[in-house]
């Protein structure tokens, strides 16, 4: 990380029990390396937390919390609070650097022999990954509801909703990752939603 300015702008007696997300943001988009300092100290944890459970290594991990932060601090000033949270911002930032780090190393390897093996780890990442990051984003206000509903679909839909609202895979994408054809993969996520709605319900 950047090295900080030995005397901070941000009024760090000002902050409170609550951080206001949004604010820190914006103090970095002036330029405030505190803000980004106050930022680190909050989330790095479990943004470092997300960012292992998806890549699956420590030294990679801690390399894309840092590039992580360094994108926060440069795209500050394009966050829309009209789109979402401020922390949302944050974590959805940080998730699309660790997945797409993934499919660059993954681009380079060969598949796992144990195909079944494969898909189980890869769901339970983005399950994991969803937990991490419920809060941030629309499903927040529903209790918990939702992780208990996803639970009670089979595994390998359940797999399939992840992979498109977490991952932000494409159907075709999934399709591939899963082997099985598109329609089948399409048809599972419409029916899951559909499930997942009326559980909520």
């Amino acid at each position: 990380m950047q090295s900080l300015p030995p005397e901070p702008a941000f009024d760090a007696a000002a902050d409170t029990d609550v951080p206001d997300y949004e604010a820190l943001l914006a103090a970095c988009a002036r330029g405030d390396h505190a803000a980004l300092k106050r930022l680190y100290e909050l989330e790095s944890p479990r943004l470092l937390g997300m960012v292992r459970r998806i890549v699956r290594d420590n030294g990679l991990a801690e390399d894309l919390l840092h590039d992580a932060f360094v994108k926060i601090w440069t795209g500050a000033a394009s966050f829309d609070a009209g789109r979402g949270s401020a922390r949302g911002w944050m974590y959805s930032l940080t998730r699309h650097l660790a997945l797409n780090a993934v499919r660059d190393r993954d681009a380079h390897e060969q598949p796992l022999a144990d195909e079944g093996a494969a898909e189980a780890v890869d769901g339970q990442a983005a399950l994991e990954a969803w937990r991490d990051t419920q809060d941030n984003f629309a499903w927040q206000d529903s209790g918990g509801r939702v992780v208990h509903c996803l639970e009670q679909l089979e595994p390998v839909r359940r797999n399939c909703v992840l992979h498109a609202y977490v991952d932000g895979l494409s159907h075709a994408q999934i399709a591939i990752r899963l082997g099985a054809p598109l329609g089948t993969v399409k048809a599972w996520i419409k029916r899951s939603l559909l499930a997942l709605r009326e559980c909520m319900a």
